[in-house]
């Protein structure tokens, strides 16, 4: 039977006898009629102080540590319940993820300050939330010791590099912080962390405007020595392609004077004495010369030596 038939059937019984206390008293003797009346305004009274207050809704979301007397004894999670309110109270936690944005200054080795920025996000065990009442007292100071420790683990690993390395690896900085928040908030804490983002590091203007100058020189200086490479491999290359059309060159000329030499040489074989009468019969036009100098007439037509 849940919880809240229970208490509607209870507050028709408070209602049934007030009733039945109201007809009795009216039958009663005149003498006992006020003292009848009194108990039964007494009684009905306390019911319906008792019932209501202690009846106690627990969120989603939420836990509540009951207290005995002041003691912490044990929760209470999502629901109605019927704890009664002059022996037993009730503290509520919120068991829901939370997020710590945390503010803080440090310096890295080098003596560069910088403002830190950085959201932590938690949240607690509900089954040692009793230990968290016990210990904290509330989840306020337990979240202050959170926030603490998170700024004292945020300077250590910060304070280790220095301000370029940070600079240069910024990303690298967020799961070294988590880290060192986690191994640090263990389960001593009755709390998980989830999770630790640095969202901002802003160093001192006058640091971060000459890292600004020194990168615009470094860029410069990056841009030269590249266009001087680009020059020195463009001549290099303009040098090998020209190398290479002399080579080419030499080549072809060396061939072509190799091929004219063996043609020359072929047709030096070639040319017998019977090869050179015919081409000489072949170009002369049948007249003879005028004029003869010498006294061998073959001069001028060449004796056949062979037939």
């Amino acid at each position: 039977m849940e919880l809240k038939t229970i208490i509607g059937a209870l507050f028709l019984l408070m209602t049934v006898g007030f009733a039945a206390l109201a007809v009795h008293a009216f039958r009663a003797e005149k003498k006992k009629t006020g003292s009848t009346w009194i108990v039964a305004a007494v009684v009905a009274l306390l019911l319906l102080v008792t019932v209501p207050m202690s009846i106690h809704t627990i969120d989603t979301g939420e836990v509540a540590v009951v207290k005995v007397l002041g003691e912490a004894k044990y929760v209470r999670y999502a629901g109605t319940h019927f704890d009664f309110w002059l022996t037993n109270t009730y503290q509520v936690y919120d068991s829901k993820v939370q997020n710590v944005d945390i503010t803080t200054n440090t310096y890295s080795s080098d003596a560069q300050t910088m403002d830190v920025q950085m959201t932590l996000q938690y949240q607690i065990m509900s089954d040692k939330v009793v230990d968290i009442a016990k210990q904290y007292g509330s989840l306020e100071l337990l979240e202050n010791r959170i926030r603490s420790i998170s700024i004292e683990k945020t300077k250590a690993v910060l304070s280790s590099h220095k301000a370029m390395n940070i600079i240069a690896d910024r990303a690298a900085m967020s799961p070294a912080v988590e880290k060192a928040i986690k191994d640090a908030i263990d389960e001593d804490f009755f709390v998980d962390v989830t999770a630790v983002v640095l969202t901002n590091i802003d160093f001192s203007d006058a640091f971060e405007n000459a890292v600004e100058e020194k990168m615009i020189a470094e860029q410069k200086q990056l841009k030269a020595a590249y266009e001087n490479q680009t020059k020195v491999e463009k001549s290099e290359a303009d040098a090998k392609a020209r190398l290479i059309d002399a080579e080419a060159e030499a080549k072809a000329l060396l061939i072509q004077a190799e091929a004219e030499a063996e043609a020359n040489r072929l047709l030096e074989e070639s040319l017998t004495d019977k090869i050179l009468r015919q081409r000489y019969i072949e170009k002369w036009d049948g007249v003879l010369p005028k004029t003869v100098a010498g006294d061998d007439a073959s001069i001028l037509i060449p004796a056949d030596s062979g037939e």
